[in-house]
Order: structure tokens, then C-alpha cells, then sequence
């Protein structure tokens, strides 16, 4: 397990925050692992939005590239008035509870999508078959804003993804519609009834929500079996990082880091946070084995 104390994020290690073209990002499982080797990381994850879909085609990738991979997933839910992203690791995928969460969620989100895209068509010269000209998976794909992002950068409106995201997609513009997502303590129920890992992503990133998760509502979390704090991410600023190590020491929490790496769809690069090698052996032996 990561030693609680540190302040700065590990300079080796494991990226176990990335998206494949399963969600929203815009690689294959076989590139990450590819980008991931040629920039020496010890380890990645496959952590796209409440899908396994990409697992088996990023578990060939990883013996093929020879790279170890960790099986995750970012499962959206949602704490009283706070959106809450949370990565769930080595669970059985096979699991009815969470199958049925994941089936659940995606087909909310795909409703949810295409109320949004009717409302931007309204405005802008786009359609439904325009977004799902985006999706690279078809129907395995979890399909949401950024992929209604890249149909308006296809259609000319933006140039690329983060300027589309910072009009019509924008959570704050007239056609947002939340994503309806099942509450945090359900998700942990469902993760941990799988056998796997729960830790909370960027749980201090101000830019994602007006009020953050409070210290309340992570300890409430812990009770029900939160395994971890995701504190090496670069929407968490400083004050945030110190704030969640502190939880983190005073409740014995895996630390972890990530890139959020989503290929071009996002400025983030990958590696640029870490996971420490203890803390991934931690989550092996927490996890199932699969």
C-alpha cells in the first residue's frame, strides 16, 4: 500500500485512469498499451464509463505488448447534489448486481444523449446519426458528451472536443441534461458484492462540481467499504490533494493517481500521474482474480 504522508505523486509506476474508443476516448485498448510501454510505465488500466466491453480486447493487448493491465471501469454516480465518478477495479464482470447497474446506466445515458443532441439540432446542424458516426464500437460503445462533442467538431461548429465542451456541451449551457446515475452507496454495494476495488476519482476537482464531496460524505463512503482516494490527478489542486491525503491517513486509504487519459480527445497526457507499485499490489490482492 502507498506510505500516507507523501506529497508529491510517484515518478514510476501505474496509470490506472485511461479511456479507450469502449467510452470516450479515442484509441484502441492496443494503442494505450502500446503508449504506455514505449513511455515505460510499469502497468495500466482500462477504466472506460460503466462498460467491461474493452476488457477482453485490452487483456490481448497487454499480453501482446507484454505490459501487465489492471481491469477497471469509471462507474458515474451520484451523492445528494454531487456528480461523483468512481473507479472499480478487478471485479468479476460476471457479477448480475453490477451487470445490471452497467445495462441500467448506459441505456439511461443513451436516452439521456439523445434528448440532449434534439435540443442542440435545434440550434445547430446536427443530428442522432451524427453522434453515433463517432462511436467506434457501435453498441458496445458508452456513448455520451463527447461524442456529441466530435459530431459538432465534424459538423465545423468547433474545432476541436475541449471547445465544443466549452459551448453547446458545456454542463452550464441550455441543452445540458444530468446523466442519471445510481447513488454512490449503490455503486460501492454493487463493486464490492463483485469482489472488487472502489476508489472515488478526482474527488477534488471544483471544476467538475460547485460543491465537492464533503469530508461527511467520503467518511460515510469509508463505513460502507470505500477502498481509496484518488489524489494524483491533475484536476485535484493542491489544497484538494492535501485535504484527501488527510483522509487518506486518518483511515488507512490507498492512495492512487491517474492521467484520465482519453487519446486526443483530451489535453491529458499519459502517465503524467502515477500509481506507486505497492498500492497496485494492494489492489490485486483486494481484488478478484481474474
Amino acid at each position: 500500500m502507498t506510505e500516507i504522508g507523501i506529497t508529491a505523486p510517484p515518478a514510476v509506476g501505474w496509470d490506472i485512469h485511461c479511456h479507450t474508443v469502449f467510452s470516450d476516448g479515442t484509441e484502441t485498448p492496443l494503442t494505450l498499451l502500446r503508449q504506455a510501454k514505449a513511455l515505460g510505465l510499469h502497468g495500466v488500466a482500462i477504466s472506460d464509463h460503466d462498460t467491461t466491453a474493452g476488457w477482453q480486447e485490452a487483456l490481448d493487448a497487454s499480453r501482446e505488448v507484454g505490459l501487465p493491465l489492471l481491469r477497471g471501469t469509471e462507474i458515474t454516480a451520484a451523492d445528494d447534489d454531487v456528480s461523483v465518478h468512481m473507479l472499480a477495479f478487478q471485479y468479476d464482470p460476471t457479477n448480475v448486481r453490477i451487470r445490471e447497474m452497467f445495462a441500467s446506466t448506459r441505456a439511461a445515458r443513451l436516452r439521456r444523449s439523445q434528448r440532449m443532441v434534439a435540443l442542440i439540432a435545434q440550434d445547430y446542424p446536427i443530428a442522432w446519426e451524427d453522434v453515433l458516426a463517432q462511436t467506434r464500437e457501435g453498441e458496445r460503445t458508452t456513448v455520451g458528451r463527447p461524442h456529441i462533442a466530435d459530431a459538432l467538431v465534424a459538423a465545423g461548429v468547433y474545432r476541436n472536443r475541449s471547445e465544443a465542451f466549452s459551448g453547446a456541451v458545456s454542463s452550464t449551457a441550455k441543452y445540458y441534461l444530468p446523466t442519471p446515475s445510481p447513488t454512490t452507496r449503490e455503486v460501492v454495494a454493487a463493486v464490492k458484492d463483485a469482489g472488487g476495488v472502489i476508489v472515488i476519482a478526482h474527488a477534488g476537482d471544483p471544476q467538475r462540481n460547485r460543491n465537492l464531496l464533503s469530508d461527511r460524505q467520503i467518511g460515510r463512503l469509508i463505513d460502507e467499504g470505500l477502498d481509496g482516494l484518488e489524489v494524483w490527478h491533475r484536476g485535484n489542486p493542491p489544497e484538494q490533494r492535501e485535504r484527501l491525503l488527510g483522509i487518506a491517513a486518518k483511515h488507512d486509504l490507498l492512495v492512487t493517481g491517474g492521467s484520465d487519459w482519453h487519446g486526443k480527445g483530451k489535453p491529458n497526457k499519459l502517465g503524467e500521474n502515477l500509481t506507486d507499485d505497492a498500492t497496485i499490489r494492494e489492489i490485486l490482492r483486494r481484488g478478484v482474480r481474474l
